[in-house]
């Protein structure tokens, strides 16, 4: 019996393939990497699969969200200083996996992995159908770039968090979904998706930037054509851009009414900073320092000039002005927003146009192609294995979160 090529499957087929054996390799090395798992605070020493991607880390605080809710009050230390609290941690995900607890019966530990789990799998598939609609001159450039792309995004060293409790999955899907309804100008959709997104992570306002290049692209485009804009065009784009500014503030406005205090979403994210500010770009000031002494601002001048590096190369370029305003967007809001510690290169697997661009590097001959995104994917494995490792297991009696 002759056997089906696989190019020849749907594409959609060809996504959730590549997703499934990412995400079976990445569960080999938690459960190898599980059994070196001394006990700690969340699990016991050595624990089953379930228990090592379900209670780890972050993955506990949305626990408590789904089982308990978040405090009536901001828990404050001796010095009058807010502590740690689940405020930190936005509702969506934690509110979706509580919904599958209550109508399978399922413990959180078990239900809030598959639900990544699923969320990664759709999101992928959005990954996929946005760059073919985004970003029409990479993939007339790079055949095969939209599978490229999911295979680089479902293999990158941090990809392990679209199968363990935490949010990834939802805010890649979200963002995927917001990009895609963008380029298809189907701005309602988009609306749902940017608000969702701002009750998933705290990323909503980097695609209020996306809206701003959209509208100069639709205005260019009804400049040159000398047709009139349409309103209701006009109104989308209007509404899109209203909600993705009031999505990137919204919860911290529930937060503050919910507590009684304004700030208090500000203050509790500085309970988990090395120094008591969320001002933008503080932690440059002391962050790489910590890591790298005297060599820090050569250290950070360099990974300035490989991420500019990243967003000016011709495969860049060649992405949709969208799909490229939003990985510069979203870098700039990373660098003011996050402190640059061992989350960082989480928080990276939302700017997945950059694996397009990635990916898009070597256009032509086909092998040449093949054997450059052959030898990224390696390096990305790779990195997998040392990131779980040294990140993800924690030695106690501390360790760098996730």
């Amino acid at each position: 019996m002759r056997r089906a090529d696989p190019r020849t499957w749907p594409w959609w087929v060809q996504v959730l393939a590549v997703y499934g054996v990412a995400r079976a390799f990445s569960a080999v090395v938690l459960v190898v990497v599980a059994g070196h798992q001394a006990a700690n605070g969340w699990t016991g020493a050595s624990p089953g699969y379930v228990d090592y991607t379900g209670l780890m880390w972050d993955a506990t605080w949305y626990r408590q969200i789904a089982e308990t809710g978040y405090p009536d009050a901001l828990p404050v230390g001796a010095d009058g200083v807010v502590q740690q609290n689940a405020w930190a941690f936005f509702p969506l995900y934690p509110l979706l996996v509580s919904v599958v607890m209550t109508v399978t019966g399922g413990s959180w530990a078990l239900a809030a992995p598959t639900v990544s789990l699923l969320l990664g799998a759709g999101a992928v598939l959005l990954v996929h159908r946005t760059v073919v609609v985004g970003a029409p001159r990479a993939v007339a450039a790079r055949p095969g770039l939209p599978l490229a792309t999911v295979l680089l995004v479902s293999v990158f060293p941090t990809s392990v968090v679209l199968q363990v409790g935490y949010t990834e999955s939802l805010a890649l899907l979200l963002v995927a979904v917001s990009l895609l309804a963008i380029v298809s100008r189907r701005y309602g959709w988009a609306c749902v998706a940017v608000l969702a997104l701002g009750f998933t992570r705290a990323v909503a306002l980097p695609m209020a930037v996306v809206v701003a290049v959209h509208a100069l692209v639709r205005l260019r485009e009804w400049r040159d054509s000398g047709r009139r804009p349409p309103t209701r065009d006009l109104v989308g784009i209007g509404a899109l851009a209203v909600t993705a500014v009031v999505s990137g503030f919204a919860w911290i406005a529930v937060v503050g009414w919910a507590t009684g205090i304004p700030d208090a979403y500000l203050q509790t994210q500085e309970a988990w900073r090395g120094a008591a500010t969320t001002a933008p770009f503080a932690g440059w000031t002391y962050v790489p320092a910590f890591w790298f002494g005297d060599a820090a601002p050569f250290v950070v001048l360099g990974a300035a000039v490989v991420v500019v590096a990243c967003l000016v190369t011709p495969s860049a370029w060649r992405l949709g002005r969208e799909l490229h305003a939003w990985s510069a967007a979203y870098l700039l809001y990373l660098a003011a927003a996050v402190e640059p510690g061992s989350s960082l290169a989480r928080f990276l697997v939302l700017a997945f146009p950059l694996a397009a661009a990635t990916a898009g590097l070597v256009t032509r001959p086909r092998w040449a192609r093949w054997a450059w995104t052959g030898s990224v994917v390696v390096l990305m494995l790779v990195l997998q294995v040392v990131w779980v490792w040294q990140i993800w297991r924690i030695v106690p009696p501390s360790g760098w979160p996730p």
